[in-house]
């Protein structure tokens, strides 16, 4: 038996009531397009756990959602663990402006996950793969993947809720940037939420895409918050520059930054320049975007509406972009040129990027998740050098010489 309550933002919580569970409960793994999930649902796989499982679900109307399966999960002490308290509490209250801050940013990214894809269906035709899983110990996630499409090679919309606990030296790493964190304490409870996308388009004239948004929040016995920051940012990686574009991007960020502090735009995106900087090319992925961490310096309520703003400015920012590229004429030797561009995106996320080596040097780590950002096809190439007063030439001079895209008072 089950009930469906409303919540805020569109968003619906499914939940079966509570009943006494199996002593072999199961988790099961489920495909099926976004379109049709009644129809076209396939059962992956099982995995077989002891613990409350919490798996994601799409409703067939495409709204998310979770879908509560037993049995109770406690703590040490005994006590309700935080997952199911959070759990509970979506079923019976739904989510408000006054739930914890980490259900509000899991009903945010679910709702903007949701918008992102209906979007990015309607410019390619073809419909995502959901890929909806559940995390063994505690959590899961939703995995929208579109892969060999009409605009897109590939595309990946991914949410991911995590609960969990941070090992010990995890906990050592961050007192260094969180003075919150109590030095004699080797066992920190932890909450994660995050939507991370990245679009790699067909045709070599329209740019790759990522984004990345996120909270994070460890947690006392009781639930209660202990400490928190946001992080995030979105960058644009062309293989061809359009100059017009770039400042359309730019632009489109800046007023989202503009909106909560005139001095974050130009803060994060010299904070982006640096970040994705391919240090042993000696050139940037990318001509850039924001991109920020350990973000804690307002309240709360205010980050959590910069966040959701920064979110909200991907369809506007990037959309336009693909809708005048995604269409032009283009040659071998340009598509030549992406694929070697392409390279050194891979290049960059397996060798520099933090969050790719940190998972996949987490044990249990969910792989296909961490490597859904690279592209389906790349390419090296021997000793490759474009010709200097070429197209390919001023891309990579941009992006060995980082510039400023749109003015600042900073």
């Amino acid at each position: 038996m089950s009930f469906r309550i409303p919540r805020r933002g569109g968003l619906s919580v499914s939940a079966s009531l509570l009943r006494k569970p199996a002593l072999q409960p199961q988790i099961s793994r489920t495909f099926f397009t976004s379109s049709n999930t009644s129809a076209k649902a396939v059962r992956y796989s099982t995995i077989t756990r002891n613990a409350l499982v919490a798996s994601i679900g799409i409703s067939a109307a495409g709204g998310l959602g979770w879908s509560m399966r037993p049995e109770t999960q406690l703590c040490d002490n005994g006590k309700l663990s935080p997952e199911e308290s959070d759990a509970i509490q979506k079923r019976e209250n739904g989510v408000t402006e006054s739930s914890p801050m980490r259900l509000r940013m899991e009903a945010m990214i679910r709702q903007k996950q949701k918008e992102i894809v209906e979007a990015l269906e309607k410019i390619d035709g073809e419909k995502f793969i959901v890929d909806a899983w559940a995390r063994e110990s505690g959590g899961g996630g939703v995995s929208c993947v579109l892969q060999d499409g009409n605009v897109f090679e590939k595309a990946g919309v991914n949410i991911s809720i995590v609960y969990g606990t941070l090992p010990p030296a995890a906990v050592q790493s961050m007192r260094a940037h969180h003075k919150s964190f109590d030095p004699n304490d080797d066992k920190v409870n932890f909450f994660a939420a995050g939507l991370s996308m990245v679009l790699h388009p067909k045709n070599p004239m329209a740019p790759t895409v990522h984004l990345n948004y996120r909270y994070f929040e460890t947690m006392n016995e009781d639930g209660s918050t202990k400490s928190w920051w946001f992080g995030g940012g979105t960058d644009l990686t062309p293989s061809y520059l359009f100059d017009e574009d770039a400042i359309h991007f730019h632009r489109t960020l800046k007023e989202a930054c503009d909106r909560h502090d005139p001095e974050y735009y130009p803060r994060f995106k010299k904070w982006c320049d640096d970040y994705f900087y391919v240090k042993h090319r000696h050139e940037s992925r990318g001509i850039g975007g924001i991109f920020f961490d350990d973000l804690e310096d307002k309240d709360p309520e205010q980050l959590l509406s910069f966040v959701t703003d920064c979110l909200g400015s991907f369809i506007p920012g990037y959309l336009p972009i693909l809708e005048k590229r995604k269409d032009l004429p283009f040659t071998q030797d340009e598509k030549n040129w992406q694929q070697l561009r392409r390279g050194r995106y891979v290049e960059f996320n397996l060798v520099h990027d933090r969050g790719t080596k940190f998972g996949l040097n987490t044990p249990h780590a969910r792989i296909e998740s961490i490597l859904m950002s690279l592209p389906l096809t790349a390419r090296w190439q021997y000793m490759h050098e474009p010709e200097k007063g070429t197209r390919e030439h001023r891309m990579v001079d941009v992006l060995k010489n980082p510039r400023e895209w749109v003015q600042t008072s900073a």
